[in-house]
C-alpha cells in the first residue's frame, strides 16, 4: 500500500464508507480504487484528487498534504540519471534491483540522508 493509499483508506474509515460507495460516489469503478489504494496504479488525476478531496470535504491543508502523498506514491518510478556520472546510474539500477529486501531500519537510513541533502548525519555505521 501507498502513503496515498493509506491516507484513503484513513478518509474512507473517518467517513464510514466502504470502497464500492466511494467508487459509485467518484464515478469510477470499486476495482480502480482498490488498486489505487493497493498502489497498483500510477498517480491519480489532478481532477480525481479534487473530486477525492470534496467527497470527503476536506480543507485545503489536508487537501494539499493529500495531493502531496499522491504525487509521492507513484509505484512506478523514473530516475533519470542522464548526463549524471556512472556512479549514480549505477547506484540507481542496484536500488531498482534491491528496494524489495530493503527493512524499515534500511529505508530510514537512507530516507535520513537524503533529508540532510546526501550529506549524511556525521555518525559512523
Amino acid at each position: 500500500m501507498t502513503p496515498f493509499g493509506e491516507a484513503v483508506r484513513r478518509l474512507r474509515a473517518r467517513k464510514g464508507v466502504s470502497q464500492k460507495e466511494m467508487a459509485q460516489a467518484l464515478n469510477v469503478s470499486p476495482a480502480y480504487l482498490s488498486a489505487l489504494e493497493h498502489g497498483k496504479r500510477g498517480l491519480p488525476t489532478f481532477d480525481l484528487l479534487q473530486r477525492i478531496a470534496g467527497y470527503f470535504n476536506i480543507i485545503w491543508d489536508e487537501a494539499e498534504e493529500l495531493f502531496l502523498l499522491a504525487r509521492s506514491s507513484d509505484p512506478r518510478v523514473v530516475i533519470d540519471t542522464s548526463g549524471l556520472p556512472s556512479e549514480h546510474t549505477e547506484f540507481a539500477n542496484r536500488l531498482a534491483r534491491q528496494i524489495r529486501s530493503l527493512d524499515s531500519a534500511d529505508i530510514a537510513r537512507l530516507s535520513a540522508l537524503l533529508e540532510n541533502g546526501g550529506k549524511g548525519d556525521g555518525k559512523a555505521s
